[in-house]
C-alpha cells in the first residue's frame, strides 16, 4: 500500500468540514488486471 503523503490527513479533515462523507480510504478497485488505488473515495452529503 502507498504511503500517504503529508497532506492527506488535512485534506480529508477540511473535506469533512465541508460536509463530504469519507467512503473509502484508500478506495480501492480494479479494471481488468490492473489495481488501482486512490487516496479518498468521497460522497457529498
Amino acid at each position: 500500500m502507498p504511503a500517504k503523503d503529508i497532506y492527506h490527513d488535512h485534506v480529508r479533515e477540511a473535506l469533512e468540514k465541508d460536509g463530504w462523507t469519507i467512503t473509502d480510504d484508500p478506495y480501492s478497485f480494479s479494471l481488468g488486471k490492473v489495481d488501482f488505488r486512490i487516496d479518498l473515495g468521497i460522497a457529498q452529503q
